[in-house]
């Protein structure tokens, strides 16, 4: 680790956060602790859970997690980790009327209460009305749902801002999931992050899309808890038509990439010190004429991932390098790369 590293305040004197931090196994597990065990953590859409008994399981930090919809109406997220002996509750996605572990056959209640344990007369000193699975908070923008395991963070409102109301041009509640695409990337998950943060890479990785934005006009907002870079939109009357692109980050690893009639969501989640995977959404409106234009739009966004994959790889091998340390940030370009570095540096405190 880098003790003598020092946050500067100055974007004209900042420098990045230090090689070290990229690689060090030690770090990640702070990232784990102090980072996304501490943040909101975008889990799925609300139409996964749209009926009282849907369920999906997903993880936040290492912990198996299931949301569902209760008899209620209200959405959960528990602990999908049985109390008896560690099983898991629910696997995958579904509708039941209650979580049961694929172990032993316990089984919970849709607000968390234990309801059976098959066989377990005669245990003393036992009282199932005392056991449940653990809650997490859950809140949700729009029809996408959020999981935090820290009962202390601020609530998502204060996190996304006035996020929800500058999007309020997208007809969020009525887009629908059109793809999902996964990539496994050999890059550290903030060498990604940092790679979309920034638009002074276009020239030089993305031939394509710096065809249809206005590299000239590209500018960058920041925010508490997210950034918001946008540009123009020129020669793009075969996909998007007239208008912007917004591209926003909402701390720490989520990610809209916002062009007329269609949404991107991205979530990067560390798979150790040099790798992540990135899930990419696809949302648009429905428009049966529209078709085509998905379908190019699907392309050359998968096109552009393919870019920067390539080159958070190559990164990643130079951050390795005995002759690098940090670099310098480019204050015209490169501010949103200063300001997650600041609210990481926040995070891991006194830990390094």
């Amino acid at each position: 680790m880098a003790p003598d590293y020092r946050f500067e305040n100055d974007l004209s004197l900042a420098a990045t956060i230090p090689a070290a931090w990229y690689r060090d196994p030690a770090v990640l597990q702070i990232e784990h602790d102090r980072v996304f065990a501490r943040t909101w953590q975008l889990v799925g859409h609300a139409d996964q859970v749209r009926l009282p008994g849907d369920y999906f399981t997903c993880t936040v930090a290492d912990e198996p997690i299931v949301v569902c919809r209760g008899e209620d109406g209200a959405v959960r997220a528990f602990s999908s980790v049985c109390r008896h002996r560690g099983g898991p509750v629910a696997q995958g996605v579904g509708h039941r009327k209650s979580l049961q572990c694929a172990y032993h056959g316990w089984t919970y209640a849709l607000d968390g209460r234990l309801l059976t344990t098959p066989e377990f007369d005669g245990v003393q000193r036992f009282d199932k009305a005392q056991v449940c699975l653990p809650q997490f908070r859950t809140e949700s923008w729009g029809p996408f749902v959020f999981v935090n395991l820290d009962p202390a963070a601020p609530a998502l409102a204060d996190i996304v801002g006035s996020l929800p109301e500058e999007t309020r041009r997208l007809p969020l509640d009525h887009m629908s999931l059109y793809k999902r695409v996964d990539y496994e990337v050999g890059c550290n998950w903030k060498v990604y992050v940092d790679n979309f943060l920034e638009g002074y890479h276009l020239p030089h990785v993305h031939p394509g899309l710096s065809k249809v934005l206005d590299y000239r006009a590209y500018d960058t907002q920041l925010f508490p808890w997210y950034s918001l870079q946008s540009s123009p939109l020129r020669d793009t009357a075969g996909i998007y038509g007239d208008g912007e692109a917004f591209y926003y980050h909402v701390y720490p690893n989520i990610m809209l990439n916002v062009m007329p009639g269609r949404l991107q969501t991205n979530r990067v989640l560390p798979l150790g010190p040099g790798r992540c995977r990135v899930e990419f959404d696809y949302y648009y409106a429905q428009d049966p004429k529209a078709q085509a234009r998905i379908a190019m739009d699907a392309m050359f966004s998968d096109e552009i991932q393919h870019e920067d994959v390539a080159i958070c790889e190559a990164v990643q091998k130079g951050l390795a390098s005995g002759f690098y340390e940090a670099g310098r940030l480019c204050p015209k370009r490169e501010s949103g790369v200063w300001h997650f570095h600041n609210m990481l540096r926040a995070a891991y405190g006194s830990a390094v």
